[in-house]
């Protein structure tokens, strides 16, 4: 029988290793941009162009390659910065493993352009799918210029999956803004189709920070410095009062390499706890550093995770940290007592006598008197009927009531300033043969709606069925294209850094077709000129914040995902909140219009909305 176990040729090894290292375009500048901090460059220019499908350069003035470097440095396992097995234990670079630019070749077209300092020539290497096609001498500057282009040319499978350009834009801006935050001695710049996004100039750690993300960071932050002999911690934390529900930027580098680790994320959660509400995220930018013999950043083909030897410990002193830096800057909440209307307290004179407190007495007072000659005591006549004066009970609520006539206009439940409606059924249990008609409705603790079946008792989460109610209309808007645009009176200005600025891009259309109407203004600003109908009142910038973090979280592309994700999270905004007090008729409103839609049963993220207790329970419990 013939051997069947052969070695792969190295074209084919270098595309199996290119599917681990480059993912994305955003892989490839990660990979190309680490290289040049490696190379000692102080300014790294970054262009892409289509977000990177067709053309990539990452120019920098490192200290270049010689000609046989540049040519040995596509080679897989090719690298300067190990030498034995032991080195890997002593990392002081980003990249080590050397491949990186034989994955990036053997998926693309490269021209690499490098000269060293001192050299009058350099050299000029191009090579498509792993093989060398030119290498001559040019005349170039100093450092490395690469250029990739047609990324995936010859994997159609892989091309075929990649995102829109916003998406794989966002990617490339996410991996940029991860380096430039570490390393704010070199300066950056970023062009996407000849337009600038960012120019970040040498500055602090602090002023990069603010380069980025805006300048109203810049007094939400809060500095953090720990060292001791096993780790040095330092950073900044966001203040406390600053907390949100999503969108926070949340960030730790060790040895200035970027890392995820759940582990001392809840250390800095744990640190606020009591201080921000349960389920709220604050920012903060963490930067460890530690003897690299403590750590493994090998066990990840992206070395976005790492390995502590110490993690307990490590764990102890960041949380001490984050509550020594809230600490300080007063951010804890100290015991405040209220002392308007208490009286003076003198100060103790010694020169003064000691005198016993008087004591006056009415001496005309006495409890058993007696009136008429009775000898029975006589109660003075107090007037209580007055003391319940204009306190008659209601029957009405606050809110306005809903009926038939005024199913084209919005009634609102408020709650903290949190709008929302009710929309109106078409029919009244039409399809519902559920419901016991002419059944009364109860509302149990503001939270469920209680209501009598022909099988039983039935609870109502009123949340979540007013959820699934205007899910089912938002979405029906979206596809439509129905949405009605109320125009605000005063726009809003929404301010996103350039990674956000791409997401709304690519939503932007979903949006204008429920009903926002928004104007790009440049630099990241955008002014919201319009929003849905129906929803006034809800902070529209907070809620397209949200719209773009949840679209950055659910990495979703397809359009059908979006315009759902768009409608869950406004019908999730505008929806009635628990404890809101409903009238019986807009809890049968509710009632009727939960049962006209397909699946009243279920929210459109998979949560219960009703639960019926049947007959037979309940006469069991009376037996």
């Amino acid at each position: 029988m013939s051997d069947i176990i052969h070695l792969l040729p190295d074209s084919v090894a270098n595309q199996i290793a290119a599917g681990e290292v480059i993912q994305r375009p955003a892989s490839v500048i990660k990979e190309l941009v680490e290289n040049a901090i490696d190379a000692g460059a102080q300014n790294i220019h970054v262009l892409v162009t289509d977000a990177g499908r067709t053309c990539i350069q990452v120019i920098d003035d490192g200290k270049g390659m010689s000609g046989t470097d540049a040519r040995l440095s596509f080679e897989r396992h090719a690298t300067s910065k190990i030498r034995t097995a032991s080195d890997l234990f002593a990392l002081t670079t980003m990249g080590f493993r050397g491949e990186a630019l034989a994955s990036i070749a053997a998926v693309a077209q490269v021209e690499l352009k490098t000269r060293q300092e001192g050299e009058e020539l350099g050299t000029l290497i191009t090579i498509a799918g792993s093989k060398v096609e030119t290498q001559e001498a040019v005349s170039c500057s100093k450092g490395s210029n690469f250029s990739i282009k047609n990324l995936f040319f010859n994997i159609p499978a892989r091309r075929k999956f990649l995102k829109s350009n916003a998406t794989e834009l966002s990617n490339i801006l996410t991996e940029f803004e991860r380096i430039a935050l570490v390393h704010p001695e070199v300066a950056f710049t970023l062009h996407s189709n000849d337009s600038e996004l960012f120019n970040l100039p040498v500055s602090s750690l602090r002023q990069r920070i603010v380069a980025i993300f805006g300048k109203k960071l810049n007094q939400q932050l809060l500095s953090v410095d720990v060292d001791t002999t096993m780790i040095k911690v330092s950073g900044f934390v966001a203040k406390p009062e600053t907390a949100r529900k999503k969108g926070a930027h949340q960030y730790f580098f060790v040895n200035s390499r970027y890392m995820r680790h759940p582990y001392f994320h809840k250390a800095i959660t744990d640190a606020y706890e009591h201080l921000i509400p349960t389920g709220e995220q604050v920012s903060y930018f963490i930067y460890f550093e530690v003897d690299p013999a403590n750590i493994d950043v090998n066990i990840h083909p992206t070395k976005t995770e790492i390995k502590f030897e110490n993690e307990q410990a490590i764990w102890q002193i960041l949380s001490a940290a984050v509550k020594e830096a809230l600490g300080k800057f007063n951010a804890v909440p100290s015991i405040d007592f209220d002392t308007e209307g208490m009286p003076d307290i003198p100060a103790f004179d010694q020169t003064r006598p000691i005198e016993p407190p008087k004591v006056h007495i009415d001496s005309g007072f006495n409890p058993f008197k007696t009136s008429g000659g009775g000898g029975s005591y006589s109660r003075p006549k107090v007037e209580w009927e007055g003391l319940y004066n204009g306190l008659e009970r209601e029957q009405a609520t606050h809110l306005p009531s809903l009926s038939d006539e005024d199913s084209g206009d919005s009634d609102y439940f408020e709650e903290e300033q949190t709008p929302a409606t009710i929309p109106v059924a078409d029919n009244l249990y039409g399809n519902n043969q559920v419901i016991e008609k002419g059944s009364q409705h109860l509302q149990y603790k503001g939270r469920y709606i209680l209501t009598s079946v022909k099988s039983g008792l039935m609870l109502i989460d009123q949340h979540r069925a007013h959820i699934r109610v205007l899910f089912d209309q938002y979405i029906t808007q979206v596809k439509q294209r129905q949405g009605i645009s109320q125009g605000l009176l005063f726009p809003e200005i929404l301010q996103l850094p350039p990674s956000e600025a791409a997401v709304l891009q690519e939503i932007q259309e979903d949006l204008a077709a429920i009903g926002f109407d928004l104007s790009d203004l440049g630099g990241g600003s955008y002014a919201i000129n319009g929003i849905p109908s129906g929803i006034e009142g809800l902070n529209s910038v907070e809620l397209v914040r949200n719209m773009v973090y949840t679209a950055i979280e659910k990495g979703k592309d397809v359009r059908e995902e979006v315009q759902n994700m768009l409608a869950l999270t406004l019908a999730r905004a505008a929806a009635i909140v628990y404890g809101q007090v409903l009238s019986d008729e807009e809890m049968s409103r509710l009632v009727d219009n939960l049962f006209a839609c397909p699946m009243p049963n279920y929210t459109p993220d998979g949560q219960i909305v009703l639960s019926t207790i049947k007959e037979e329970e309940i006469e069991r419990l009376f037996r």
